[in-house]
């Protein structure tokens, strides 16, 4: 099969077979197979080499890689030609030995060609790759095809089995055999695939679902049973991932048509061990795993189950997770499999729940009663679990398995078990279930796969594990090794019966040898009467025998009487073994340990008897068949016979299983599948030699060759043996005559000189034992050397003796010619000769006219004829080009397209890939955003509760001290919880500094809350003395009121913030108390391997002092290693003791912090009892806080260095041990290598004491940490002194401030005078109290209509989401149409997400502003009490209110413009539409929600004003009274106003300020935007450089690589041609002169790729400055970002000092200072975001540098290239001039053998005068001359060799192009990484940019609030004014009364 035939596979057609040029190059490889062997090597097992010499048995070597070698000569073995190489079936090798097929596997795998014949085997590895050889095309190129016309595949095994099946009506099997992680159950799977795919049922119609019935087609269940029996009995071993820990034979039936009929399966020796034990690199099997995936959740309730697998013991003894796998689609897969093979419901939660109890028998504990050896429960709560999910009775359950009843002759009686006794038996009944339960599944499946159709044949697949051979073999391992041995003996007997049916049909005479005889011996030994088996079922029939017994009698029956029974070899450092089998793999050596208690599979009758009366029906039916002792005991003679055949050993079933498997194999005709590891750490592309060789041997690859060679495995047919070997002697065949072809071969082959008992001739065919052709081609090859060069002599004498005839001729000729022109000039001058030349030319004058006027028509005819032909032949030369053109631009084009379409296909299966992602994202976070929603729902809820709380403090205005003491105490007890958190948290490195500064925030704010607190009581004090009347204590008490409900809300929300991370810090502690209990568990594992390394020392000092008693000599130096060992000891002790006196002092530790606790508690009690105590015990407490922080943080540090100290000296104690061991091993070769292991023992002791040394160094730097602790402790101290003094100048300033108010106050008989005009003032106020009503009025009405607009909108939302459902079907089909389009709008979909978000906390946060501006609303309702103009407060909210609305339409209507331009500009955005549009909908309600509650609020505030206008009325009447008060009111506002100015013009100039920054910061986004888009930007251009270098350098090196393909063609044309013909001269010539202007072409191209080379070191050179500069910019912008850093943090420093100023004024203006400091905050959260991202940014750099290196790599190792080309280049040069010196040479020659030959003719003609010395002169020249030819010869043949260097060195010039390439596939990968994270970034910062819009939004809705603030306190003066008016005049009237 071609190339072109081989299209057919599509791409998978690379790795089926080798291409053509690749088979033709190997054929023309020269080889010489007199000197080509393989050798023997200790470390790759074979080396290829080359045959020095022979003498003595010996053999000398010489490797490829120059090393000589001398072997024994039968460790060298022949290598086969290189044609053979990659061969596909290697029988068809000349020489069959191992390592040959060896090479040929290796070859073959590292060009990914995986399949291999091997006679009748297909030998696959595996890739540990996903490889394109199993898709549709290539099951479709497979299809029909015999096994010689495709190339090695499972799918041609398959379809093969299939054909012969159709034709030969006769059933099939498919044997598939190796190790685990070969490979066999995949291989299986594609088995399936091809006949499920090739024999589609079909016809059926498509049926409801009906449980227990058929889900789905028959192919379909076919398929799923491989998921449920991959789930139940797969599992993870250190080989493999998904290791079948079972056997299979499947059958598939067909009808007579050859359509699927039906199918069964048959499992063999499932591993139940698995079930209670896995190693600790292993884990069991896949279900459990996946049932605690928790993907559903009522499954885990149901099976009373968690998601830890560390909760149940029996399964987590190892591994629980795997890399390769994962769990939850699996188990989708499993359970969707469990539907489709039409288990019932009922049947399937039985089956979960069975699989759930066995896991929960792994948790029941057993105790040791007191004085007593009887076992009984620890616990019951497992054992419930148990019983529920099993359907049976707990108490029942629990008393059978510790008291079960035995039969005692013909009694039932109770026994007692011990602890061990009832853990056995629990691990057996797991084990039971679990199987029962698994074969039960098993007969359920055939059940479903048993169609009822007609059937007429099979085909069976096999996957069975192969030979195996470990360190520890038991009986499992002896069961599979006699199954493959039966195995085995099969294929010898298949086999030889093909080969004996082939010998017959030839007639061939052959002693019958039947290989399969070869294993009797073993086979025997294990299943006959008196057998293994036999013994061991028979020690089972015996209740005392015992595994010694068993020993006992194997040797006594076996050993020394059978030939493959041996006593093992004792060997070092394995597990004991009590026999060895010699089986066809190798000889195994077998321990007997637990044999007859595995073979037996005992049970607990009395359980077994609970189980058949269980609830659950599965289980009751899965035990309804077993015998139990009762039912045995009560039947007499019918029990008996019972007992008897019930009691059944697992081996019995074993070898039943494997009769029946046998029997149905030896009635199918058998195809044999091999499966290899290639190697062990699943590499792809990598073959481990010894690893191979050995499966090679195990699984009877190499058996079958040796079979092979019994034979005559090499056979030709008559006419082609005759054909190709005639050669060898053709006068044996006589010529003109008809002779036949057998008799002429037979002739040929008695004539030649070969051992005649080495063939056989059959009836058509000749037959030849192994390496007969070989020699046969050898012999061949002589001889066409030596006819070859006997042709090349004829031709050339031939040649020569024509030229001597014709030079003769010309002689002649010259001859004749001198004597006519003699005569002429003798008779020239005579006259009449004279007349006779005038006379003659006129006689035929006319007829020559004639003659000339014809020729003259016959020339113009001719010259037009020539015109038109040369017109037309350039017209098709022109059309010629024209079309050579065209092809090559089709060809152009071609390659061009088809590069667009890989890259293409490459794009969208990326894009497909990040789709898939971005849907994945976008699920996430529309969960997130819904889980925020709820959250949100829970705040307003907490929200409403705090209000309700609020209003019940409202009612306790009375007990006001009663309520301070309670917050005290509260707060104390906060404070002290705060203290216990930061005591408990001290085991927490990472957290401590995070609570610290926490516990420092907390400290400060409640310091400023005793410094407002200390403000407000002075500034009631001051009051007081002024004030006399009780509206002013009213008033001062609620001043003090609204302070303390804001106290104790602060101290709230403290106090759950606390308890949060209380509870985050207890989290911790477990997880860290998890951690330390696995810490423990490692360093008692540790401990254990450490007990494990001191047995193994022991055992080597006892080998040592053996040595001692031998070796007198060495005693002392013997003795001395014994002590240092003993030194080794001491130290581990001293190890030990330092360990114990960590854990001590750890205990202490945990003491001391307890104690700690203690105390605290104790200060807690102190407090309440000594309030007046509190400061001094709080900087006690925090003194000792940190003290036991940083005690804690020293001691944990000091624990984590001890326990890398210990790591450090067990690893120590390990190479110590390695080191001994190493000696150990040198004892017994050479003594005189003790000295130097000596030195090493010496040298690790005293690294053991430089650790020591380390170790105290590492204690004195521990005590350095600790003082400097101490010292920043003293710091700390210091600092909080320096605090307390700045409070106390702070308390100085308030003393200023009253005594300014004093001033204030003796100057306010300066404002008697502006009564008069505050009068004024009132009448212009009540005006415009009118004037706001009416506005009032007209505000509800811009209500009414806005909420008609906002109702219209709704109707409009409407109507669009139904015009988008009916787009919806539009979409539909639209949708495929821009798919792509879709793909690259997701990310704008993205980000439109992200601003809708935005939008939505914009409207929640609007939502807060209200909630807000509620509260504000109360509280000046509370502080001015008595004020008249109230409505301007409901005015404003009004307006305020109506811009939130025209803010949320003008919001809306964005949203609605978006949304229609979204559904114009693209409708294939079906589901991220829908998405979106149910975030607005939501959206939209919310915001209705708000809207409404914004109404009610409003609603309850107007009747609440309403109430206040009734409390004024009253409040006037005592107005009246306060008139004496008006003047220190007037004076406070005065200086309330004058502040009011400073504060005014101070946030004005912080607003200034922070604009001046935010545009200094949209200056620096829009500059690092550009950076990055130019950055971009100058990244693609460089890919599209790097894009057009590389495809030029590919396009270069094509054709340099075409143009030395020709130059070697041409040599090797050359040298064919000299070696014929050395007399074609003008053909050299003409090669010769084409050869150079190729070279001069090659050259040219050369030094254009240096052109274009050198041009993409300039292109390289402007990046690399590209990026210099682009560092530059960065480095600006760094500068600039930190000045604006230290500007941000001025204004920080300035907004602080505002707030200082604000908390003197009124509650509003603090609240609004408090704002500015949450927008400080927001700020510096900013700041970090853009730290953030510049560090970000340094990373990019980095990783640009290191691409940039790596392009500099690339660009050395293309120089280097370049500089090899230009150096081959050379040489070819010089190759060139010789060859040239050597034609001229030749030329010379020639002339000298034409002067020679001349002579020679001269000499010729002398010769007949006698001169026989000079023809001896001239013989002799000759046979100079023909010496230098040779010479010249010889000298051609070294340049032949010459051009062959070149070639290899092209071809690793090629391969070093290649890695170049993949480089710059990887830095194209980098710079494809980088974008992304740009863009990252570039999103990133957009993010930044919102949130500073939003905290600018939200600083200048504070400064409008705050202004509207002032406003209100404006008016409010001036209605004041006005009511002390009002009143004085009041007075005045009543004193004119009066």
């Amino acid at each position: 099969m071609g190339d072109g035939e081989m299209e057919c596979f599509g791409p998978a057609a690379i790795y089926l077979r080798k291409p053509e040029r690749e088979r033709i190059e190997a054929q023309n490889t020269p080889f010489d197979a007199k000197t080509a062997y393989f050798v023997v090597d200790a470390d790759e097992m074979y080396l290829k080499g080359t045959l020095q010499s022979k003498e003595g048995g010996k053999a000398t070597v010489k490797t490829h890689s120059g090393k000589t070698v001398t072997v024994k000569e039968d460790e060298i073995f022949p290598m086969n030609p290189p044609k053979f190489d990659k061969i596909e079936d290697m029988a068809m090798m000349t020489h069959l030995n191992e390592p040959a097929v060896l090479y040929n596997l290796k070859e073959r795998y590292a060009a990914w060609m995986i399949y291999t014949y091997s006679g009748l085997f297909c030998v696959t590895v595996n890739p540990y790759k996903w490889l394109p050889v199993y898709d549709s095309v290539v099951v479709t190129g497979y299809r029909g095809k015999k096994r010689i016309e495709a190339p090695p595949h499972i799918f041609s095994i398959s379809d093969n089995a299939y054909q012969f099946m159709l034709t030969d009506r006769e059933n099939q099997s498919i044997l598939i055999t190796g190790e685990s992680g070969a490979g066999k159950t995949v291989n299986t799977k594609r088995v399936i695939q091809y006949f499920a795919t090739i024999a589609v049922s079909g016809g059926a119609k498509k049926q409801e679902p009906v449980p227990g019935k058929m889900q789905g087609s028959l192919e379909d269940q076919i398929i799923a049973a491989n998921p449920l029996l991959e789930a139940y009995g797969n599992a993870k071993t250190v080989r493999n991932d998904n290791s079948s820990r079972f056997g299979k034979f499947i059958r598939i039936h067909f009808a007579t048509t050859g359509k699927l009929a039906s199918a069964d399966i048959e499992t063999y020796l499932l591993e139940k061990s698995r079930v209670t034990f896995q190693l600790s690199a292993e884990r069991s099997y896949h279900i459990f795993y996946q049932l605690m995936t928790g993907h559903k959740p009522e499954l885990l309730e149901a099976l009373l189950i968690t998601t830890n697998p560390f909760d149940y013991p029996m399964i987590s003894q190892g591994e629980v997770t795997v890399k390769s796998i994962n769990d939850v689609e699996e188990f989708i897969a499993t359970d969707t499999a469990i539907d489709i093979l039409g288990f019932t419901a009922e049947e399937k939660i039985a089956i979960y729940k069975l699989t759930g109890a066995v896991m929960h028998h792994g948790g029941m504990k057993f105790k040791q009663k007191q004085r007593e050896e009887q076992a009984e429960p620890d616990g019951t709560e497992v054992a419930d679990k148990i019983a529920y999910l099993m359907g049976l009775n707990s108490a029942d359950m629990l008393k059978a398995l510790c008291y079960p009843r035995v039969k005692v002759g013909n009694e039932m009686v109770t026994k007692g078990q011990t602890v061990p006794q009832v853990n056995n038996a629990v691990s057996a009944l797991c084990k039971s279930v679990y199987e029962k339960m698994f074969l039960w599944m098993v007969v359920r499946i055939n059940e479903m796969l048993d169609t009822k159709q007609p059937r007429q044949f099979f085909i069976g697949v096999l996957d069975i594990a192969g030979f195996e051979i470990f360190d520890f073999n038991s009986l499992e391992q002896l069961c599979i090794n006699f199954t493959n041995e039966k195995l085995q003996q099969f294929f010898n007997h298949h086999m030889f019966v093909l080969e004996q049916e082939e010998y017959k049909k030839e007639g061939i005479e052959w002693e019958f040898i039947d290989f399969g005889m070869d294993l009797a011996a073993c086979i025997e030994l294990i299943e006959k009467p008196m057998g293994i088996f036999s013994i061991l079922e028979e020690e089972c029939m015996f209740p005392k025998a015992t595994d010694t017994s068993f020993k006992n009698k194997l040797h006594d029956q076996h050993l020394g009487k059978s030939s493959a029974f041996q006593k093992p070899k004792p060997a070092k450092g394995k597990a004991e073994a009590h026999f060895s089998l010699v089986h066809y793999a190798g000889t195994v050596d077998y321990n007997i340990v637990g044999w007859l208690d595995k073979n037996k599979d005992p049970l607990n009758d009395s359980v077994v008897q609970l189980y058949q009366k269980s609830s659950v029906k599965l289980l009751s039916f899965l035990y309804a068949a077993h015998a139990g002792a009762e039912a045995e005991g009560g039947g007499g003679k019918k029990g008996g016979k019972k007992k008897g055949g019930s009691f059944q050993t697992v081996s019995a079933l074993f070898r039943e299983n494997l009769g029946k498997l046998m029997t149905n194999l030896r009635s199918t005709h058998p195809h044999f599948v091999r499966c290899l590891i290639p190697n062990e750490s699943k590499t792809p592309g990598l073959m481990e030699n010894f690893l191979v060789i050995h499966q090679l041997r195990c699984n009877g690859v190499l058996e079958g060759i040796r079979i092979c060679r019994k034979g005559f495995p090499s056979r030709i047919l008559y006419g082609d043996f005759k054909q190709r070997y005639k050669v060898l002697n053709a006068s044996v065949i006589p010529e003109g005559q008809f002779i036949d072809n057998k008799k002429a071969s037979e002739k040929l082959l008695g004539s030649i000189d070969v051992d005649h008992t080495q063939y056989k001739f059959g009836h058509t065919k000749v037959f030849f034992k192994a390496g007969l052709l070989g020699t046969l081609e050898e012999m061949r090859d002589e001889k066409l050397a030596s006819l070859v060069t006997m042709t090349q002599a004829l031709c050339r004498g031939y040649v020569m003796r024509k030229e001597f005839v014709k030079m003769m001729e010309r002689r002649e000729a010259i001859y004749s010619i001198q004597y006519n022109i003699r005569s002429f000039m003798n008779v020239k001058h005579w006259p009449w000769m004279k007349l006779y030349f005038k006379i003659k030319p006129l006689l035929k004058s006319a007829e020559t006219e004639k003659e000339m006027a014809a020729m003259k028509e016959n020339y113009e005819k001719m010259k037009e004829d020539l015109t038109k032909a040369l017109a037309k032949k350039k017209e098709l030369e022109e059309k010629m080009v024209s079309l050579l053109q065209e092809k090559n631009d089709l060809q152009l084009q071609v390659a061009s397209e088809s590069e667009n379409l890989s890259d293409a296909e490459e794009r969208c299966e990326g894009l497909i890939k990040s789709k898939i992602q971005l849907e994945a994202k976008l699920k996430e976070t529309t969960e997130r955003l819904e889980d925020e929603e709820e959250i949100n729902a829970e705040l307003t809820a907490k929200k409403r509760k705090l209000e309700d709380e609020c209003s019940e403090l409202k009612k306790d205005i009375d007990d006001l001290e009663l309520t301070l003491a309670k917050v005290e105490k509260e707060k104390h007890a906060t404070e002290n919880k705060v203290k216990n958190l930061t005591e408990e948290m001290a085991s927490q490195d990472e957290s401590i500094a995070k609570l610290t500064k926490e516990k420092k925030a907390l400290q400060e704010a409640h310091q400023q809350t005793l410094d407002d607190l200390q403000a407000e009581e002075d500034k009631v004090n001051t009051l007081t003395k002024s004030k006399s009347k009780l509206e002013q204590q009213v008033d001062d008490l609620e001043g003090s009121l609204e302070q303390e409900k804001k106290l104790r809300m602060d101290l709230e929300r403290a106090k759950r913030k606390l308890e949060g991370d209380l509870k985050l810090a207890q989290e911790s502690i477990m997880d860290l108390e998890n951690d330390k209990q696995q810490s423990e568990e490692k360093i008692k594992k540790k401990d254990f391997e450490i007990s494990q390394f001191l047995s193994k020392i022991e055992d080597e000092q006892s080998l040592g002092a053996q040595l001692q008693k031998k070796i007198k000599e060495l005693q002392a130096r013997i003795e001395e290693l014994e002590e240092e060992i003993e030194a080794e000891r001491a130290a581990r002790a001293k190890v030990e003791k330092q360990r114990a006196d960590l854990s001590r002092e750890l205990e202490e530790i945990s003491e001391r912090l307890e104690e700690a606790g203690g105390a605290t508690a104790a200060q807690i009690e102190m407090n309440k009892k000594r309030e007046a105590e509190f400061q001094k015990l709080r900087r006690d407490l925090e003194e000792s806080t940190l003290q036991h922080e940083a005690t804690a943080a020293a001691l944990r540090k000091k624990q984590a260095d001890s326990v890398a100290e210990l790591g450090e000296q067990i690893d120590n104690l390990q190479r110590v041990k390695q080191k001994l061991e190493k000696e150990k091993s040198e004892y017994k070769m050479e003594i005189d290598d003790l000295s130097s292991n000596m030195e090493a023992v010496a040298k690790a002791k005293t690294n053991l004491e430089k650790i020591c040394r380390t170790l105290e160094d590492q204690a004195s730097e521990l005590k350095t940490k600790n003082d400097e602790l101490v010292r920043q402790l003293n710091d700390i101290s210091a600092q909080k002194a320096r605090l307390q003094t700045e409070n106390g100048e702070f308390g100085r300033q308030m003393e200023e401030k009253e005594a300014l108010v004093s001033q204030l106050t003796r100057g306010k008989q300066a404002y008697t005078q502006q009564i008069e005009e505050l009068k004024r003032h009132i009448e212009e106020e009540v005006k415009a109290k009118n004037a706001l009503a009416h506005a009032v009025q007209s505000a509800r009405h811009d209500c009414d209509l806005l909420r008609e607009q906002f109702e219209e909108e709704q109707e409009a939302k409407a109507e669009l989401q139904r015009g988008m459902s009916k787009a919806n079907s539009e979409v539909a089909q639209w949708r495929t149409k821009y798919e792509t389009d879709a793909i690259q709008r997701t990310e704008e979909l993205e980000e439109s997400k992200k601003k809708l978000a935005q939008r939505l906390q914009d409207a929640e946060e609007s939502i807060e502003a209200v909630n807000s501006k509620c509260a504000s609303l109360e509280k000046t309702k509370q502080r001015l009490q008595g004020e008249v103009e109230d409505l301007m407060i409901d005015v404003e909210r009004a307006n305020a209110l109506a811009a939130n609305l025209d803010k949320k339409q003008r919001n809306f209507d964005k949203v609605l413009a978006e949304w229609k331009q979204k559904y114009e500009e693209g409708q294939a955005e079906l589901e991220g539409a829908q998405k979106e549009a149910r975030s607005l909908s939501t959206e939209i309600f919310k915001m209705k929600n708000s809207y409404e509650e914004a109404l009610d609020q409003l609603e309850t505030l107007k009747r609440e004003n309403k109430n206040l206008q009734q409390e004024i009325s009253d409040l006037t009447e005592q107005l009246g009274e306060t008139g004496k008060s008006i003047h220190e009111l007037e004076k406070a506002k005065k200086t309330v106003e004058s502040e009011k100015a400073e504060i005014q013009t101070a946030l004005e100039e912080a607003e200034g300020t922070l604009e001046h920054e935010e545009s200094k910061i949209l200056r620096v986004q829009l500059e690092l935007n550009q950076v990055k888009s130019e950055i971009d930007r100058k990244l693609a251009e460089k890919d599209e450089e790097i894009e057009q270098i590389k495809r030029n350098s590919q396009r270069v090196m094509d054709s340099m690589q075409s143009t030395l393909d020709s130059e070697i063609r041409s040599r090797n044309d050359a040298l064919r041609v000299k070696k014929k013909m050395e007399g074609d001269l003008n053909e050299m010539e003409i090669q010769l002169s084409h050869a150079n202007r190729q070279a001069a072409e090659a050259q040219k191209q050369l030094r254009n790729v240096q052109g274009q080379l050198k041009d993409a070191q300039l292109h390289l050179d402007e990046a690399v400055r590209g990026q210099e500069d682009m560092k530059e910019q960065v480095a600006m912008v760094e500068r600039r970002n930190n000045l604006m850093q230290a500007e941000i943090e001025e204004l920080r420093a300035a907004l602080e000092q505002t707030e200082r100023g604000r908390k003197v004024a009124e509650q509003e203006l603090v609240d609004a200072s408090e704002r500015v400091g949450l927008l400080h905050s927001q700020n510096t959260s900013l700041i970090n975001t853009k730290k953030k991202l510049e560090a970000d940014l340094v990373q990019i750099q980095g990783e640009v540098e290191d691409s940039v290196q790596e392009a500099r790599n690339a660009e050395e190792k293309a120089k280097k290239a370049i500089t090899d080309a230009a150096m081959m280049a050379e040489e070819l040069k010089k190759e060139q001039d010789t060859s040239a010196h050597l034609e001229r040479m030749k030329k010379n020659l020639e002339v000298t053998v034409k002067d020679l030959q001349h002579r020679l003719d001269e000499a010729e003609n002398l010769a007949m005068k006698g001169g026989k010395k000079q023809l001896q002169k001239l013989e002799s020249r000759v046979r100079e001359l023909e010496s230098e030819v040779e010479a010249e010869q010889r000298r051609g043949a070294d340049a032949v060799k010459g051009v062959r260097k070149y070639e290899r060195r092209v071809k690793e010039l090629t391969y070093q192009t290649e890695e170049d390439k993949k480089n710059v596939t990887r830095l194209q990968d980098l710079v494809d990484k980088l974008q992304l994270k740009v863009k990252a970034y570039k999103r990133q910062a957009e993010e930044a940019e919102e949130q500073a819009n939003t905290h600018l939004s939200r600083y200048r809705k504070v400064q409008h609030e705050m202004e509207e603030a002032q406003e209100r306190a404006d008016i409010a003066e001036s209605q004041v004014n006005k009511l002390r008016a009002k009143s004085r005049d009041a007075g005045k009237g009543k004193e004119v009364a009066e």
